[in-house]
């Protein structure tokens, strides 16, 4: 998997190089160029890995982005409107992530998105402990980590 993710680097650089055009855009647009080929190229092959993952990856990076977008909007609107919206609650989340880097990245992008804290990991590491500004139930709350975040996450991961 590696292997691929280097040679798909090279040939963006590649591209970046022939064509003289030093954006991200341009970046982007010949790492795009470089999996297409090296998807033809390995079709037959039998560790088709990160041709499932990149896309997966990518779906991952949109929607936290889309998230991390609506959340400042909606901590923003609460600062600047005198009526306060928040409904703060701490919720015992149960997770699936196992292993140090795989709870670490879950905590990370519980964390990143505003109105979210992850307050502690227990001592089994089988749950974490969040503080959300916006908690209308706290199981909406779990199912929407539960099947948005971590499931995606460990789809990447794993």
């Amino acid at each position: 998997m590696v292997k691929h993710f280097l040679m798909n680097l090279l040939l963006a650089f590649t591209w970046v190089a022939l064509t003289g055009v030093l954006y991200y855009s341009n970046f982007l647009f010949g790492f795009a160029i470089g999996f297409f080929l090296l998807w033809l190229m390995n079709r037959n092959e039998r560790d088709q890995r990160y041709f499932n993952r990149v896309p997966k990856i990518i779906g991952f990076i949109l929607y936290f982005l889309y998230e991390m977008v609506k959340a400042n909007i909606q901590v923003a609107y609460d600062v600047v409107t005198p009526r306060f919206f928040m409904k703060p609650g701490i919720v015992k989340y149960p997770m699936e992530a196992r292993s140090d880097f795989e709870i670490n990245m879950l905590s990370t992008m519980i964390a990143l998105t505003p109105g979210t804290l992850v307050i502690d990991v227990s001592e089994d590491r089988k749950t974490i402990y969040i503080h959300a500004m916006y908690m209308k139930s706290k199981e909406q709350f779990i199912e929407q980590i539960k099947e948005r975040v971590e499931r995606r996450l460990l789809e990447i991961i794993r």
